[in-house]
């Protein structure tokens, strides 16, 4: 590479987002640079070895379904595949790997390099170029200049990284890795505003030295559920994860040393996790439990190191060792790497579009946790979607915005644009209103279609897709027609008979064979479709009508001062964007739903009054 190239998008981060980013945008024809502090680092999984979850799992679902390669890399690269809420309904449904940490970077790393029109350059960005309000390039640390039409920032938890362990504290976006201070200083002198956000890991423990036999196995399930609907091999479960707790000891330990926590001493500023918090942030806000659940997991196949998930800590590593020496077969465990609390800097999310632009700075795109969220799942689908943004920008083509009603990945670009954040951002399947009709049995039917017609979906894998709903149709429609008789009782469609709770599709396969092999996938969507059929339509409605709503046109000349519950933030932007449509105002970041009821209350009120005006009667200038 020369010291001057050029690009249709360059891509600054090569972590779960800009992976997911850089695939998109080059997928879709351009030529697309992906810059890298370390090629050796691609995909890397700072934190947890795992991908999926509860709501991280039906990302992942919708990122394979647009044409992404988070969930083809996590069924490659699992070493035990569990659904969780098994027994609980569809909607909550959602699938969890253990990975082999390295060989998911090895193969994202070799996926990405040879992925036609994508670049990788091994840098270190300090500066966006920029004319006037308008990014075109990247200057490097080495003096390199590279330019592009678009540029995305997914820098992860590197601007301004501040490690700590204890009381002491260094400089670094990872562990001994270096921080991008020029980057972070850069982004405040082109006008975004930025906050404090902390987040942490855990210690890695040898496993030949920990007492398996104290720890309860926690093993695969017998059929795993992949993540990728394109996935043709059988998934195997390798491993073993286990579970423990921890005790009255261990607690005594954390609080006997709570004032060397920077956490409790006031030397972390920023913000961390409320729903992944520290073993000691456990015990100070949950003083009233004995124990807390952590589980051992191995981090692949050719390493001894097990993450402590569970137990993340920013004390000092003497401490550390004594967490673990009260904890029964952990007194010999061996650290191999110390847990550690991380401070960044993160972009207030409220300053993007819904394309995930910057609304400062034209054609800067922002992904990941410099968007205040937390998880690789999170931060994966920004990527995505901001690749595909880019593109779409680079072609003059209209942006792609997925709704709430559309998509979890509608859900969580929504939640950081309209509500922003005050902590690091985490999904969860409560915060979409719609979780019935968002599972991820029907992912591809929501959103493959538009993954193919972007040009991300393979045509092969979307002939499949084509060829897996036409069955399915047809399974649909015997079940709606045939009928069967139990004892004593009128015939009743096997459809009617799905919907009861006690009946389950093995049932009907007992009465009716189909012409095509039906899979755990295909029967998982049958009754989830008919099982919860009532509450689809309701939900169908409600989407209709929201629909309806976005449809509503704000009159020309409206005083937004006059609408009684807008903020003063709101009605200037609105006031600055004029939208036509409550749909335009409902996509201005920092608009809330909230404001879109009162602007839409206004309007009603005024037709209404207007209707009851005497017909005849003149106003004052007639």
């Amino acid at each position: 590479m020369s010291a001057m190239d050029s690009y249709d998008v360059i891509v600054v981060g090569a972590g779960h987002a800009g992976c997911e980013a850089a695939h998109a945008a080059s997928r879709m024809g351009l030529e697309t640079c992906l810059l890298t502090l370390h090629l050796e680092t691609i995909a890397q999984m700072s934190c947890n070895p795992a991908v999926g979850g509860l709501a991280k799992g039906h990302l992942v679902r919708e990122i394979d379904s647009l044409g992404g390669i988070m969930g083809l890399l996590a069924d490659h690269t699992g070493i035990q595949f569990r659904l969780l809420n098994k027994s609980r309904g569809g909607a909550v449904q959602a699938p969890r790997a253990q990975s082999d940490k390295a060989l998911y970077r090895l193969t994202m790393k070799s996926w990405l390099e040879k992925a036609p029109h994508l670049h990788i350059f091994q840098g270190i960005a300090t500066e966006i170029l920029h004319q006037g309000n308008k990014a075109q390039g990247i200057k490097t640390l080495e003096g390199n200049i590279l330019k592009a039409k678009i540029i995305i920032l997914a820098p992860g938890t590197f601007l301004n990284g501040l490690i700590h362990m204890g009381l002491n504290s260094y400089s670094a976006g990872r562990a001994n890795e270096p921080p991008a201070k020029k980057l972070g200083e850069n982004l405040k002198a082109l006008g975004l505003k930025t906050l404090r956000l902390k987040t942490g890991t855990p210690m890695r423990l040898h496993k030949d030295s920990i007492d398996w036999d104290q720890f309860t196995p926690q093993g695969g399930d017998s059929h795993p559920v992949p993540f990728s609907f394109r996935t043709q091999h059988k998934l195997q479960n390798k491993v073993n994860c286990f579970i423990g707790h921890t005790n009255s000891r261990t607690h005594e330990v954390i609080q006997k040393h709570l004032d060397q926590s920077p956490l409790f001493s006031g030397k972390i500023k920023g913000i961390g996790i409320r729903y992944c918090p520290s073993i000691e942030d456990k015990v100070v806000k949950f003083a009233h439990h004995n124990r807390h659940q952590f589980f051992l997991e191995p981090e692949g196949l050719d390493t001894a190191e097990i993450y402590v998930n569970g137990i993340s800590s920013s004390l000092p590593l003497p401490v550390q060792r004594k967490i673990l020496d009260a904890i029964p077969g952990l007194k010999e465990a061996k650290i191999l790497r110390p847990a550690y609390g991380i401070e960044y800097d993160a972009v207030a999310p409220l300053q993007l579009k819904p394309t995930l632009e910057t609304q400062a700075v034209e054609n800067l795109f922002l992904a990941g946790q410099i968007n205040g969220t937390s998880g690789y799942e999170e931060a994966a689908a920004q990527g995505l979607m901001a690749g595909i943004n880019a593109a779409l920008k680079v072609k003059k083509k209209k942006p792609f915005i997925l709704g709430r009603n559309e998509a979890y990945i509608g859900v969580l670009i929504d939640d950081l644009i309209t509500k922003g954040v005050e902590e690091p951002y985490r999904l969860f399947t409560s915060r979409a209103e719609f979780r019935l009709h968002l599972r991820i049995d029907n992912a591809d039917k929501r959103l493959t279609p538009y993954g193919y017609k972007l040009g991300l979906f393979p045509e092969k894998d979307y002939q499949s897709f084509c060829q897996k709903k036409e069955k399915l149709e047809k399974v649909f429609t015997i079940l709606r027609k045939e009928k069967m008789t139990l004892k004593n009782k009128a015939p009743v469609t096997l459809k009617d008979l799905l919907k009861r709770p006690d009946f389950r599709f093995k049932n009907v396969l007992e009465y009716r064979k189909f012409d095509e092999p039906l899979g755990h996938e295909d029967i998982r969507h049958i009754e989830s479709e008919i099982k919860y059929e009532g509450y689809l339509k309701k939900q169908r409605k409600e989407i209709a009508k929201s629909k309806k709503i976005d449809r509503v046109r704000i009159p020309t000349g409206t005083d937004f001062k006059k609408i009684p519950g807008l903020s003063k933030e709101v009605v200037e932007k609105l006031e600055r964007t004029s939208p036509k449509t409550l749909g335009e105002a409902k996509k201005i970041s920092g608009v809330t739903p909230a404001a879109i009821e009162n602007i839409h209350m206004d309007i009603k009120l005024k037709k209404k009054r207007s209707r009851n005006v005497p017909r005849g009667t003149l106003n004052h200038h007639e």
